[in-house]
C-alpha cells in the first residue's frame, strides 16, 4: 500500500561521527550501513537486510554556529513540499532548510513546528512508492513516533491541520496531563505528551523495534550509550528503554522481554 500524505516515511541521524554511529547502531539494531549511491555529502544508509530504513549524515557545517546537537529526525510525506513549507511558516513554524531536490530520491525541506520541534517534509521521486521505515511490528524499523511539546493542545492542532493526524486513545499521566495517542488513516503511529522538563526544547523521539529489550539495552550501554530510562513496561506487554548514543543523539528501543 502506497504511503499517504502525513505518513512518516524516513528517519535520519545527524551525528558527529558516521563511522562510530554505524558501528553502534549495527551492534544494537543489527543495521548494516552503506554509502548512498551518488551522494557527495557522505550520506549513509542503514538497512535491516530486507530494506533501507534510515540514513545518517554529519551535522552540516552551516549548522555548527547554531549549536545543533546530534539528533534523530523524521520525514513526513506531503504532496507538495513547497506548499507545505509555506503553510508551516505561515502557521508560525520555521524553515531551516529550503526545498531541495535529490535526483532519484525526491524533494524535501527541514522545518520546525511553532514550538520548535524539528522534522522534514518530503515528496518521494517515485509515484505510489511505499516506505516501511515505520512499521509497528518489525524489529529494526521505527515502531513509535513520540512528540514532547510545551503546549500539547496547540501541537495537536498544528499537526492535525497540516497532516490530518487525529486524537486516538489517551493515558492519564498525572500533572503532565494525557499521553495522547496519534492516529492517521485508522492506524495509531505515535503519541503526543507534555515536555516533562522545561529546560529541554520540544522534540520528536523515535523508538526502534528490537527482539529482546534487555539484550538490546545491555548492548547499547556496553557500546557506550547512556541509559536514560528503562526498561519500562508499557501497554501491550512490551517494554521500552530510552538511551543517548555515544555521540549524544537520544532515541528509544521497544520490544518484548525474553526472560
Amino acid at each position: 500500500m502506497a504511503n499517504a500524505s502525513g505518513d512518516f516515511i524516513w528517519y535520519e541521524l545527524l551525528t558527529t561521527d558516521l563511522g562510530a554511529a554505524a558501528r553502534f547502531y549495527g551492534a544494537v539494531l543489527g543495521w548494516r550501513a552503506r554509502s548512498a549511491d551518488g551522494s557527495d555529502k557522505g550520506y549513509r544508509l542503514f538497512g535491516t537486510g530486507e530494506t533501507d530504513v534510515a540514513g545518517s549524515m554529519e551535522i552540516p557545517v552551516s549548522q555548527s554556529p547554531t549549536g545543533m546537537r546530534p539528533m534523530w529526525l523524521g520525514y513526513v510525506a506531503v504532496d507538495d513540499v513547497d506548499a507545505a513549507v509555506s503553510r508551516i511558516v505561515a502557521a508560525g513554524g520555521a524553515k531551516h532548510l529550503p526545498p531541495t531536490d535529490v535526483p532519484g530520491v525526491g524533494r524535501f525541506a527541514m522545518v520546525g513546528d511553532p514550538q520548535g520541534a524539528l522534522f522534514y517534509v518530503m515528496r518521494g521521486a517515485v509515484e505510489g512508492g511505499t516506505s516501511t521505515s515505520f512499521h509497528p511490528s518489525k524489529a529494526g524499523h521505527c515502531q513509535w513516533n513520540e512528540l514532547a511539546a510545551k503546549e500539547p493542545t496547540a501541537a495537536l492542532s498544528f499537526y492535525g491541520s497540516h497532516f490530518g493526524w487525529e486524537k486516538g486513545d489517551a493515558m492519564p499521566m498525572g500533572e503532565l496531563g494525557d499521553y495522547q495517542f496519534l492516529d492517521h488513516h485508522g492506524q495509531t503511529f505515535g503519541a503526543l505528551m507534555r515536555q516533562p522538563t522545561e529546560a529541554l526544547p520540544p522534540r520528536w523521539m523515535f523508538y526502534f523495534g528490537v527482539e529482546d529489550i534487555d539484550a538490546a539495552t545491555a548492548t547499547a550501554t556496553r557500546e557506550g550509550a547512556k541509559l536514560l530510562d528503562g526498561p519500562s513496561e508499557v501497554p501491550g506487554g512490551i517494554f521500552t528503554s530510552i538511551v543517548e548514543d555515544p555521540q549524544g543523539a537520544t532515541f528509544g528501543l521497544v520490544g518484548p522481554r525474553k526472560k
